[in-house]
């Protein structure tokens, strides 16, 4: 075994050091003993904690649970803090805001047939080896109620040869699941799983892209509007930090849009609440995501602004500098790649306020600059960890032009 020192750790959580690849949690300053596929601590860190999940040593879905709660929101929020530094950009950082433990209520489990019947879990690290986690800290406690129906599912549409990956959200009416990847479904398979959904309460379920039953459509409230995601539809990890960037959005905003633009809209998650204070148009690129949105504010009535959603791919067509004159603000919540198209029609406009959304640091930190070399100021970035434990982090910051 090769005993080295951890430099750092990279973006992925991962430690660096000098002549051996990315090392598996561990922590800066340690001393570890490195062979194919083991790592011995020689010398722990004081930021080293006992994980407190039992499947953390065999499970792949956390990366940070062997760190102290201090050390990982430093961490996360330096990752945010060395993107921009690449670009060359400083700006204040907020003080990160973290998910508790089981608040995860969006995840894709996978599921596989045994000679047993079936298991269903996460991925372990690095692996196609599957580990079932039943008492996992992250999940929902009606996820992890629901595993035995997700067993159940998977028992009828995996095979022997080939396995699942079961999407599960938890709505105000039950889970909403999605199953893909399974057998040729006839009619028979459909029937059994439909009869599996209504015993074990599912709120809908969806094999591939076809609809098999919803006992109960699954509602998400966004603000005073209920909506129904269509099967798959992103929705925030955690209701915790959804709430902590809608709180950030409306903090750069101000309280004083008369029309603001959300690009990247999804289904309205950050859309209909602005719309209880603002006119708010909303731009998406797939067309089920607009019809639920548009849906979600026609059934709430008078209580929300005059709202409108559009379908359009913001990637090869963005808005204009003159169609983006009439907006007071604008919200852009891009996917993990970013934005680089729609953010240059941004450092050409006039738009007097932009609350961005990420995933992404690195990607963020990239549009940023654009967004800079175009006349804006970066004010904040405000950390979000909905992500608890795994080595991701999100944001939301402040562009105001003078």
């Amino acid at each position: 075994m090769e005993e080295v020192v951890v430099e750092r750790l990279n973006v992925r959580g991962e430690g660096v050091a000098e002549g051996v690849q990315p090392v598996p949690r561990v922590l800066p300053g340690e001393k570890v003993a490195v062979s194919t596929g083991k790592v011995q601590v020689l010398t722990p860190s004081g930021a080293r904690v006992s994980p407190p999940c039992r499947h953390f040593k065999a499970c792949g879905a956390c990366a940070m649970q062997h760190a102290s709660d201090g050390f990982v929101a430093e961490w996360k929020t330096s990752v945010i803090v060395q993107g921009l530094a690449a670009q060359g950009i400083e700006t204040e950082i907020r003080s990160i805001t973290t998910s508790p433990p089981a608040s995860r209520r969006r995840a894709t489990l996978h599921g596989r047939r045994t000679k047993k019947g079936a298991m269903v879990g996460f991925m372990a690290r690095a692996s196609n080896e599957l580990v079932e986690v039943p008492d996992c800290e992250v999940l929902h406690p009606d996820i992890i109620a629901a595993l035995p129906a997700l067993e159940a599912l998977t028992r009828i549409s995996a095979t022997r040869t080939s396995g699942v990956d079961i999407a599960v959200a938890v709505s105000e009416s039950g889970l909403d699941v999605r199953i893909s990847g399974g057998r040729s479904a006839d009619r028979s398979v459909l029937v059994e799983l439909a009869q599996l959904a209504g015993e074990h309460g599912l709120s809908r379920l969806t094999y591939g892209d076809e609809p098999i039953v919803t006992r109960e459509p699954p509602v998400q409230r966004f603000g005073a509007a209920r909506v129904v995601p269509p099967p798959g539809a992103f929705l925030q990890a955690t209701a915790h930090g959804e709430a902590a960037l809608l709180y950030a959005i409306q903090d750069a905003l101000g309280q004083d849009q008369t029309l603001i633009a959300d690009l990247f809209a999804g289904c309205g998650t950050f859309t209909l609440p602005l719309a209880a204070g603002s006119e708010v148009e909303a731009f998406e690129g797939y067309r089920q995501l607009v019809e639920a949105l548009d849906a979600g504010w026609r059934s709430t009535g008078g209580g929300l602004r005059r709202t409108t959603a559009k379908v359009r791919d913001l990637f090869r067509q963005p808005l204009l500098p003159d169609e983006l004159e009439r907006f007071s603000g604008v919200v852009i919540d891009p996917p993990r790649a970013g934005a680089e198209a729609q953010h240059d029609a941004l450092a050409k406009s006039m738009v007097p306020t932009i609350a961005a959304v990420s995933c992404n640091p690195v990607t963020f930190a990239r549009d940023a600059r654009i967004l800079v070399e175009g006349g804006y100021t970066l004010d904040w970035v405000q950390p979000v960890d909905q992500f608890r434990w795994a080595s991701h982090v999100e944001l939301a910051a402040q562009f105001t032009r003078a």
